[in-house]
């Protein structure tokens, strides 16, 4: 091959990875913290598919919430329930039809300690800790539900003054995992991400609390943020969230 030859395959391809990239685009996705392993795994999927870039935002799905109504720029929000996604569209700011559930968070009692919690979970009724770590009920839909498990257990008025609240549902896998809690109500999904992370746990069973259905919806009609919305929904995304420890089935957002 000649120089000039070589040189003209060269300008080609390079022209060619220009104009691949010349409709690529940023999706600013503002993310519930319970989601951040597969969501990252998500996005690094779709990124290489697509070309397109995204920016993840981290954080409680009540905090989301109120900077999306303060005009914060997300183009796509995915909560940790269904309360703030339907808000949304009632209130004009989500894009109309856009809402669906992408997966069912699980709830699950966890501590570093391999001998702290039993097969049944009754370690709450014991004096063999000190704090017990839980998001916040009022911000995080985990935190919700790890009360109603506790309610339902007739264990929480006794443990109300052991519990560390955390933000959300990160921190507080991280005041157990740093052992500032002895135990803690924590996502399955966190557990599933961190395949070494060891100790015990107990699985509630999950009619003991409200089901964590966790939807996303559009905030901006781009092009780009629709193709992740069908992203996540296709086979290849339902197939990532699974591997994270969710019931990855979608619906159509009701």
């Amino acid at each position: 091959m000649t120089m000039k030859v070589l040189l003209r395959s060269v300008f080609l391809g390079c022209s060619l990875l220009l104009a691949a990239n010349a409709g690529a685009a940023e999706v600013r996705i503002a993310v519930a913290s319970n989601f951040i392993a597969a969501m990252e795994a998500l996005a690094e999927r779709f990124t290489a598919d697509s070309g397109h870039s995204t920016k993840l935002i981290f954080g409680s799905t009540g905090k989301h919430y109120a900077q999306i109504k303060h005009g914060a720029p997300f183009d796509v929000f995915f909560a940790a329930d269904t309360k703030r996604p339907q808000l949304l569209e009632k209130e004009g700011i989500a894009v109309p039809g856009s809402r669906f559930t992408y997966a069912t968070g699980k709830l699950v009692l966890w501590s570093p300690d391999a001998s702290l919690i039993d097969p049944q979970g009754q370690v709450l009724q014991s004096e063999a800790f000190r704090h017990l770590a839980m998001a916040n009920p009022k911000l995080a839909p985990y935190g919700r539900a790890a009360q109603e498990v506790m309610e339902q257990a007739g264990v929480w008025p006794g443990l109300r003054s052991r519990a560390v609240r955390g933000e959300n549902i990160g921190q507080t896998f991280q005041f157990v995992r740093s052992g500032n809690a002895q135990l803690g109500f924590v996502a399955y999904s966190q557990l599933k991400a961190l395949p070494d992370a060891g100790g015990s746990q107990w699985l509630p069973d999950q009619n003991s609390y409200t089901p964590i259905r966790q939807q996303a919806v559009l905030l901006k009609d781009t092009p780009a943020a629709q193709q992740f919305m069908q992203f996540v929904q296709s086979p290849a995304g339902t197939e990532i969230i699974s591997r994270f420890g969710y019931d990855s089935a979608t619906d159509d957002g009701q």
